[in-house]
């Protein structure tokens, strides 16, 4: 009887169906000929950060008020009694303003999604040490696949709601911040 039951118990083990694996997955697949472009998740593009800006605005404020009220009380007998007030005010003001800047860096992200539209979202930072002070490039935005050359790079002017942070940390960055106290008058307007 015991026999019996571990045959049976065998049997159910070992009846399970068959499953048939394909090495052939559609998301991965790239034929030997085609280009090594990122087109999946934690694939790795190259971008290149060539940014140029420059602003400048000007502004000349001119205005002029004068405004005047008067009155004027008579007495019966003698003299009129009078009083005036008379006020004048001008403004002149003018004021300029001029801002350039300009980033080249290169970097590799990694692509974080792929749209349903074929887009890639990529991000990704890099870290630099130079002379004790730390600078950090953080980078994401979307690209288009063909944008991406051959050589897995795209440039940042062809990234759509890019966002592209460059921030250094050490003592020369230090330096160049104002004071606390000087901040505090600017705050309050001195």
């Amino acid at each position: 009887m015991r026999a019996l039951w571990t045959i049976l118990v065998l049997c159910a083990v070992q009846v399970q169906p068959a499953r048939a694996q394909s090495l052939y997955e559609p998301g991965a697949y790239q034929p030997l000929a085609a280009d090594h472009k990122a087109f999946r998740i934690g694939d790795v593009v190259t971008v290149q950060v060539i940014e140029n800006a420059s602003a400048a605005a000007n502004a000349d404020t001119g205005s002029r008020r004068s405004n005047a009220l008067g009155a004027s009380l008579t007495r019966a007998r003698t003299d009129a009694l009078r009083v005036g007030v008379d006020t004048a005010g001008e403004f002149d003001g003018g004021g300029r303003t001029a801002r350039t800047g300009r980033l080249v860096a290169q970097l590799s992200v990694t692509v974080r999604e792929v749209l349903p539209n074929g887009d890639l979202r990529l991000e990704g930072e890099q870290l630099l040490t130079i002379n004790e002070e730390q600078q950090r490039i953080v980078l994401s935005g979307l690209a288009r696949p063909q944008d991406i050359s051959d050589g897995n790079v795209v440039l940042s002017t062809r990234l759509a709601d890019a966002r592209i942070t460059y921030v250094g940390d050490g003592d020369l960055a230090d330096r160049q911040r104002p004071a606390w106290w000087r901040r505090a008058l600017d705050w309050m307007g001195f």
